[in-house]
Order: C-alpha cells, then sequence, then structure tokens
C-alpha cells in the first residue's frame, strides 16, 4: 500500500486559486444548456457561494435511456463561465477521450467519478492521458467501501507526476436501510487521511445525501472532521433538472447553508483548555495501555487453546463458536450504549488475530 512518503502532494494553499476558509465548488450535477450553467455561475458569483464551478458534461448512467448528459456540446458553455463570470471550473471525465476535451477548452480541475474510480484500468488510462500535464485532479472514493482502490487511483495520478491531488468524499454504496443516499462511513476518509495527511480531502454532501433536506448535517459533519472543503451540486432551478434533482439546492440555498456552518479550530483560545484536555488525554492513554495489556493476556489464553486443539485434533476454525461471541459481544456493547458496527468490527480483527494463531499452532508453524 501507498505510503505517505511515497507521494508527492501540492498543498491545497499552492494550488492556482485564491480563497479563504473552506474551499467550495459548486454548479449544477449536469450542464443542461447554455443559459442554465451561465445563470448558476452568475448567482453562485453574485452571492460569494463558490470558489470553484462544477458541472457534469458526461454522465455516467445506470440506464441507458437516463440524461447522459450533453457532452462535448457543453464545455463552451464552462469555458463561458471561466472568461466572463470569473470563476475556474472543473468537470468529470471516464476516458482519455475526455481528458483530451476538456484540457482543450481549459477545464482547470477534472475529477475522476466514484464508478470510474472503481476501475483500475480506466483511472490508467485517464492517468496516462495526463502524463506530462500540470492540472489538478479530485479522486472520488469508490462506490464500494475499498480503501485501497480509493489509494490506488490516487497513486496512479501520482506516477505520472500529478502532484495536485485531492479525495473526495462521496459516500459509499449500502444495502443496508438507509436515510442517506449513499453511507458516509466517516472512518473511511479519515483513515485516509492518516494515511495520507497531507492530501487535501473535501465532502461532496450532495451525492452522500441524496436529498437537499440533509446536506446542511452532512457538511457540519464534514467541517467538524476538518475537511479540507465541500461540493456542493447548486442548479438555478433545482426542481426541473435533468438529472438527480432532489439532492441539488439553489444558489441562495447554498449561501445560507455556508453561513450556518459552524467551523471548528485545532487549537482553543481558552487557557483553561489545553490543561484540560491534556488531563482527558493521560485517561485515554491509561485505558488504552490497559487494554493492549488484556489483549496480550487473552492472547496467551488463546495460544493455549490452540496446544489443546492441536492435542485433540480439532481443527482451529469454529464457525458456530465465533458467530455466538460476537452476537455476545454485540448485545454487552450495545447494553453499554456502544454501537453494533464498532463493537463487530473491534471483535471482528480480535477472532480474526486469534484464529491465525490457533491455525499456526495447529498446523505446527
Amino acid at each position: 500500500m501507498l505510503s505517505p512518503a511515497s507521494m508527492e502532494i501540492t498543498p491545497l494553499k499552492d494550488w492556482p486559486f485564491k480563497f479563504t476558509g473552506p474551499l467550495i465548488i459548486s454548479g449544477p450535477c449536469s450542464a443542461e444548456s447554455e443559459q442554465q450553467v451561465l445563470e448558476t455561475a452568475r448567482e453562485l458569483k453574485g452571492r460569494e457561494s463558490a470558489h470553484i464551478f462544477r458541472a457534469g458534461i458526461w454522465k455516467p448512467r445506470t440506464r441507458p435511456n437516463s440524461f447522459e448528459g450533453m457532452g462535448e456540446k457543453a464545455l463552451p458553455w464552462l469555458l463561458k463561465v471561466k472568461k466572463e463570470v470569473g470563476l475556474p471550473i472543473c468537470t468529470e471525465v471516464a476516458n482519455a477521450s475526455h481528458v483530451e476535451l476538456a484540457l482543450k477548452n481549459e477545464v482547470d480541475i477534472l475529477w475522476i467519478g466514484a464508478r470510474t474510480t472503481t476501475g483500475p484500468f480506466a483511472v490508467q488510462e485517464i492517468a496516462s492521458a495526463l502524463k506530462g500535464v500540470d492540472i489538478p485532479v479530485m479522486v472520488k472514493n469508490p462506490i464500494s467501501v475499498d480503501i485501497a482502490l480509493w489509494i490506488g487511483a490516487l497513486e496512479r495520478f501520482s506516477k505520472v507526476g500529478i502532484t495536485k491531488l485531492m479525495a473526495v468524499h462521496r459516500g459509499f454504496s449500502t444495502t443496508l436501510d438507509s436515510r442517506f443516499r449513499n453511507g458516509p462511513n466517516w472512518k473511511i476518509p479519515i483513515e485516509l487521511k492518516l494515511l495520507l495527511p497531507n492530501l487535501p480531502l473535501i465532502c461532496d454532501p450532495s451525492h452522500i445525501a441524496g436529498k437537499r433536506e440533509l446536506i446542511q448535517e452532512i457538511s457540519q459533519k464534514a467541517m467538524d472532521l476538518d475537511f479540507d472543503g465541500l461540493m456542493i451540486e447548486s442548479h438555478i432551478d433545482p426542481n426541473n433538472a435533468l438529472s438527480d434533482k432532489s439532492q441539488q439546492v439553489t444558489p441562495q440555498n447554498l449561501q445560507q447553508i455556508l453561513r450556518d456552518l459552524s467551523y471548528k479550530t485545532e487549537f482553543s483560545p481558552d487557557k483553561d483548555f489545553g490543561p484540560e484536555l491534556e488531563a482527558l488525554r493521560e485517561k485515554i492513554d491509561h485505558i488504552d495501555f490497559e487494554l493492549l495489556e488484556n489483549l496480550k493476556v487473552r492472547m496467551e489464553i488463546v495460544k493455549i487453546i490452540g496446544e489443546s486443539k492441536r492435542k485433540s485434533k480439532i481443527t482451529a476454525l469454529q464457525k458456530n463458536r465465533i458467530e455466538f461471541l460476537l452476537n455476545q459481544r454485540v448485545q454487552k456493547g450495545r447494553e453499554l450504549g456502544l454501537s453494533d458496527d464498532f463493537v463487530r468490527d473491534i471483535f471482528g480483527h480480535i477472532h480474526a488475530e486469534s484464529l491465525k494463531s490457533q491455525t499456526d499452532i495447529i498446523s505446527g508453524v
């Protein structure tokens, strides 16, 4: 897996776009007409609600009869936004042909959609087409919960010399009953940020929400987690949009969303806050060390059980036992106010390590 030290990343402050506060990228899901594009851009610019204008030109849709974007015809509309309205422009590309046309029409930033990120061959085609080109590239997370795919896509662009890279968290496809269109699964972008701390990371609340009523909530969560910015879909007339009408907001609504956000800082001016925080962190350190000591004792017992299984010629894997233990721990965690996913995740890793240890013992490794 890619290590932070192996990827050259240009800090967001050194990108050729001037802005203060979180980076805001906005514009319609799809460019539908020259009038719609320019009116939306002028409203965003006039309300100072966007630093960069976005619009989909080529729209990968599940059904072939769905609106798939205006294609090359719409690129001059974006160019007018850049030259007449004064906003940098970005659009999604899904193959080398898209890249060529976007560069020809002076697109400032390219983004890689979630469906494309899922396919290494498609990502490599786009990356190869950009070799030697100095242009920012934003990579959305893959549809599936797979951080390796996300990092792999970023790595492919890094290897052809792209240093202005950004990750976009747009949520993950889920079969669970959820009020969101795509599950936020916040731990994945947080893990990405820990692995690549210099990588700019923004959130796409529109695609996570699927409904405009939830955009404020998701945007606030992203700000609370110290994301570098937001990509929010804005349309001059969202109720009549040709794609994803439910998740788009008017420029006026966007202005209000941004005004209502509460921005956190890394450090507090309160002189009493530092010592209080340090005391709480010391408590956490103490608990963590106790957990590690308990895990050491647990693994020693696991090894004794493994030796007993070896002597009795019993397999290391006992599915019913593991499922019973997981359900029991989940139930106990629920009583303690811990989420099922959190407990399952922790004990899933613990049982996997226990199984590996016992398998090695039984196999004589």
